[in-house]
């Protein structure tokens, strides 16, 4: 795994919407706080467009992509949203590209595709707040991601949850949204199993839908193969009376049978407490009456 060279004052980040389409005040928004933290952020040509959802076609939002990995200048690149979309982008990029000048590539939900391209390439990423967060929010999610991108690496402390399985776990960290993790099984952008720190988040689907992706997990193997599980933000749903437990309960239960440590309610999705996580860097998972995941980027 290569990790992208770190950020200096100056240093250009180019903002991309690969995916959705996104009011463009909020893009215009994310720059100005990229220009406060001292870089020099840069709007692709197609970031602030629109083509039914999509803020492009697909060569539109491939140019702008493959553009911001060409360009040595740019040393990181900031998807401004998710919104269905990456899906079309990955098997037009061709993975030596992302190696010959890797980059940081920031962003979450839909853009898990793309987390996915990049781990495919052998490069770490950056599953963190994009750009509406960015324009509203000056938070210690917002610090993180701008300590992370100067070479800061946190260490996160997660309050105790009655569910959390305790233990320690080491292992390289990967996941994202589960629906597009689900929609890559089996293909070549699927994640690797074994020693995976796996961390999953979700929003807007019905906790039967989340029950079935996780068996498909389950029933594969994968589930048993991990090194830890974490548990982030399920958002824009309602439980589900007739499946008699809570959704939480429901993926509880689904991993029961095996003795990794498995973190619950975790900062991390659909939320204004969205903790940045490097993609595809070594992790350690201590779980106990409070619980911490720290970072470890030797190669």
């Amino acid at each position: 795994m290569q990790f992208p060279p770190f950020l200096k004052p100056g240093d250009q980040i180019r903002v991309i919407s690969p995916s959705g389409k996104i009011d463009p005040n909020l893009v215009n928004g994310a720059i100005d706080r990229l220009y406060l933290w001292n870089f020099n952020p840069v709007g692709g040509r197609y970031a602030k467009g629109a083509y039914g959802r999509y803020s492009g076609t697909v060569d539109e939002r491939l140019y702008d992509l493959m553009e911001a990995l060409y360009d040595p200048a740019v040393k990181a690149i900031v998807c401004s949203r998710g919104g269905y979309g990456a899906i079309h982008l990955l098997d037009l990029v061709d993975p030596e590209v992302i190696r010959q000048n890797p980059k940081w590539l920031i962003g979450f939900s839909d853009i898990t595709a793309i987390h996915a391209l990049m781990q495919n390439a052998g490069v770490a990423s950056l599953h963190a707040p994009m750009a509406r967060h960015l324009a509203e929010e000056d938070d210690f999610s917002a610090a993180a991601l701008k300590q992370i991108l100067m070479g800061e690496i946190p260490g996160y402390t997660i309050e105790n949850h009655p569910l959390n399985r305790e233990g320690e776990a080491t292992g390289i960290l990967r996941g994202g949204n589960l629906s597009v993790l689900a929609g890559l099984r089996g293909t070549k952008y699927d994640f690797p199993v074994e020693n995976t720190i796996l961390f999953i988040e979700e929003i807007g689907e019905e906790p039967y839908h989340v029950e079935r992706m996780l068996y498909n997990l389950k029933m594969s193997g994968v589930l048993a193969k991990l090194s830890g599980l974490i548990v982030g933000q399920f958002t824009n749903y309602e439980e589900d009376k007739g499946m008699f437990k809570s959704l939480y309960e429901i993926i509880y239960d689904t991993v029961s049978e095996y003795d990794y440590p498995v973190l619950f309610n975790f900062p991390v999705g659909h939320v204004a407490e969205n903790y940045p996580l490097i993609c595809g860097a070594k992790a350690t998972l201590k779980i106990g009456k409070s619980s911490t995941l720290s970072f470890s980027l030797s190669e």
